[in-house]
């Protein structure tokens, strides 16, 4: 069984975990696959958004516990060697592509799959998934990103409380402390994100490129330094095809076709 499916369908691809049976559970298989699934997407040109999903009733239940447990016992050094060669690039891939990523939450998210949903630049969220941090529950610290996006999803008190209890919570307590995100009926996610992809893929993919590193690079830079960072995406952005194609259509009251270039 293909551990990472790959869908392609115009210029949106799907990239959806594939053990259902074990809730999608991030075993080596599943990152390995995840890993190279997210390099192919944000290396093809011809896709220009990325929709991120599960199989089944779970989205992630994040790292398994039984690949986890026989790794501690035969080799406990290297058993947190997956961080750096999975999970750090995999929600980097995910946060910096060049082009959008919407995740489709369509039930469990824990752990690594809730940094992994975070990391996304948009999520659709299941009325009925359960979230939670996960880690201290097995002695563990965050990963994927966790203690970054978290902290400016509901702020780092709330934040603290999530990570250190790692208490399970709903998707209507998570958006009422600041998670951003459409929460719709378990059978309406994919094809809501799938809409929301779709939308994306069609827009200008080089404004989108350009505006998630501006937007990753705003928490540390200097006003001054982020001016200017606009200042140079701007001008770049400028002799791009879509640029021009957005101003006239607008002037025109036409609804833009944008190429991506």
């Amino acid at each position: 069984m293909t551990a990472v499916r790959v869908e392609r369908d115009g210029a949106t691809a799907t990239v959806r975990l594939h053990r259902p049976d074990a809730g999608n559970a991030l075993d080596l298989a599943v990152k390995s696959a995840l890993l190279d699934a997210l390099r192919e997407v944000a290396a093809d040109d011809a896709v220009r958004a990325v929709l991120l999903t599960g199989s089944g009733p779970a989205f992630c239940v994040g790292q398994d516990l039984r690949e986890l447990d026989a790794a501690l016992r035969t080799d406990p050094a290297g058993a947190a060697d997956t961080v750096e060669a999975h999970y750090n690039p995999i929600t980097v891939l995910l946060a910096t592509m060049p082009k959008p990523v919407v995740a489709a939450v369509n039930g469990t998210c824990v752990g690594a799959g809730l940094g992994f949903a975070l990391a996304c630049d948009l999520q659709v969220w299941s009325a009925t998934a359960t979230l939670s941090t996960a880690f201290t529950r097995v002695g563990l610290t965050c990963d994927s990103g966790l203690s970054a996006t978290l902290v400016r999803a509901v702020g780092p008190a709330r934040a603290a409380a999530l990570v250190l209890l790692a208490e399970p919570f709903t998707v209507e307590q998570a958006v009422g402390w600041g998670f951003a995100g459409e929460v719709v009926a378990p059978a309406d996610v994919e094809p809501t994100a799938r809409a929301l992809a779709d939308r994306l893929a069609a827009g200008p993919t080089r404004a989108y490129a350009a505006s998630k590193r501006l937007l990753a690079e705003s928490a540390w830079r200097p006003l001054v330094d982020t001016l200017r960072a606009e200042a140079t995406e701007q001008a770049a952005l400028a002799v791009s095809r879509d640029h021009p194609a957005g101003v006239a259509a607008f002037l025109a009251r036409e609804t833009p076709t944008f190429t991506g270039h």
